[in-house]
């Protein structure tokens, strides 16, 4: 059944990016962004993809049908804002700015993404997701994954994302 659902995402995929320029997808999919896509290219429903995803910060990681931890409504912490629907945002599956034709299944961020410096704990980021809402406990979760090297945020240290640094892939 995973087999069949790695299989539909990578159709939606194709087709979100094709008909949307929307570059910011990964896997694992939450239950919400694998029920979205099913509807989308198989029931004729709006794809629902929105034109701005929002980076979110967990400590405890989310699953594809928990929402997990994220960093608590405190010491300055925000989600930030990353545009979906422009290829100057997301690199192209083969680099660049263009159209994606590589044959890789990974996008980054082409700009570095900052989190406001904290002004307390944030404690231990152990994943990012991105969501469809900017406002903290709202909105829905689409994808996530677990931070390479876990950092520990505390007063006047700001988490970030260099460029190229928040990578996705699709499949490979």
């Amino acid at each position: 059944m995973k087999s069949v659902a790695r299989l539909f995402s990578c159709i939606f995929l194709a087709a979100v990016c094709l008909l949307a320029a929307c570059n910011a997808q990964a896997g694992p999919f939450t239950d919400y962004a694998e029920n979205k896509r099913i509807d989308y290219l198989f029931r004729g429903q709006a794809s629902g993809t929105p034109s701005t995803w929002y980076v979110a910060l967990y400590t405890v990681c989310p699953t594809d049908s928990t929402a997990g931890t994220e960093v608590t409504n405190a010491n300055a912490y925000a989600r930030v804002s990353v545009g979906a629907n422009a290829l100057t945002n997301w690199a192209a599956t083969q680099g660049g700015t263009s159209v994606s034709s590589g044959t890789t299944g990974t996008t980054s961020n082409l700009a570095a993404i900052n989190f406001p410096t904290a002004t307390g704990s944030w404690g231990t980021i152990n994943c990012w997701g991105l969501v469809d809402s900017g406002t903290y406990g709202g909105g829905n979760l689409w994808i996530y994954a677990a931070v390479t090297t876990p950092p520990t945020i505390t007063n006047g240290s700001t988490a970030s994302f260099a460029i190229g640094a928040l990578t996705v892939q699709i499949d490979n």
